[in-house]
């Protein structure tokens, strides 16, 4: 029986933190931890022509320390926007389900929020009603200890760890082995399979 899942913020995740929303019935976004750079709460990584290509949502991080994640505000000096969009087109303009998913994203990555929490979350419900995955999605309201339990996932999800997860195989656009595939974007799974991605996780 699904039960509760405890999740970080995360820029277009991995298809591992849907597999796990897809087996949870209640999902809670945690906003009240201490910001942590070089995770997937303002990266994702996408497979490009080169290979696997980070893109990296710049932030303002205050006093760099012990910053909440609810407060990180995302950088605007920098062209991240154009820079993502730009790659993101270049990476999958070809694949098969493109055309359907990319103007709403686009939109969203256009739409100027202030905080990096804003943006995951739209994106994140936005991608989730792509995928047909009708689950509630909540905040934290306070910071809870880390624990060993399996629905606490905010800190085991991440590229700087390889993924025993990886979701079914399925054709890309570039059609060439990588390591850990799992840790690629959704987009990937999304915009080659559509529909039907989530019968990949």
């Amino acid at each position: 029986m699904p039960g509760k899942i405890l999740l970080s913020t995360a820029y277009f995740p991995p298809a591992e933190y849907f597999f796990r929303i897809l087996n949870a019935d209640k999902i809670f976004i945690e906003r009240e931890e201490n910001y942590i750079k070089q995770t997937y709460r303002n990266r994702c990584y996408i497979l490009a022509s080169g290979g696997v290509l980070p893109l990296t949502v710049p932030v303002y991080l205050g006093s760099f320390h012990k910053t909440p994640v609810k407060d990180i505000r995302i950088d605007y000096t920098k062209r991240w926007q154009l820079v993502h969009i730009r790659a993101l087109k270049a990476a999958y303009a070809s694949s098969p389900f493109f055309i359907f998913y990319f103007e709403e994203i686009e939109k969203i990555l256009l739409s100027g929020h202030e905080f990096l929490l804003d943006l995951n979350m739209e994106l994140l419900l936005a991608t989730m009603k792509m995928m047909n995955i009708n689950r509630k999605v909540s905040y934290t309201n306070e910071f809870q200890s880390v624990n060993n339990l399996t629905e606490d996932t905010r800190y085991n999800i991440t590229p700087k760890t390889k993924s025993s997860y990886s979701p079914k195989a399925y054709m890309r656009v570039f059609d060439y082995s990588i390591e850990n595939t799992g840790k690629l974007s959704i987009l990937d799974l999304l915009f080659n399979t559509g529909p039907e991605a989530v019968g990949y996780l």
